[in-house]
């Protein structure tokens, strides 16, 4: 996923391109630092949450859709749920709540090798 990629490269005009003008982050308790915002608003404040971050995500598909997950050792303890429309992410979900997490169907996609 090019946002995975834009991110973790800190390619902070790569992240724009993919984030819709209005895009909204929405994060639950313990799926972000403490202090931290659990919600921010437009592409440029998203853009800054994630550049040269996302390095622990892996790719995965989240009920059907694209989405990444940090799982350590294969477990999902962070999800990341995004809402596409007009091939721009117009929302970001992170989710940390295990019981949430367990009634999602996530899979985890292996890593491409070059």
């Amino acid at each position: 996923m090019a946002f995975l990629a834009a991110s973790r490269g800190g390619d902070f005009d790569a992240l724009l391109t993919l984030l819709d003008p209005e895009v909204v982050l929405r994060a639950e308790p313990g799926a972000t630092p403490p202090g931290a915002s659990s919600e921010v608003r437009t592409r440029t404040a998203v853009a800054n949450t994630f550049v040269g971050r996302a390095s622990a995500a892996q790719l995965a598909v989240v009920d059907g859709s694209p989405g990444a997950v940090w799982a350590p050792s294969g477990r999902p303890r962070a999800v990341f749920a995004f809402t596409i429309v007009g091939g721009k992410i117009v929302e970001i979900e992170l989710i940390a709540d295990r019981e949430r997490i367990g009634l999602l169907d996530v899979v985890i996609e292996e890593p491409r090798v070059p």
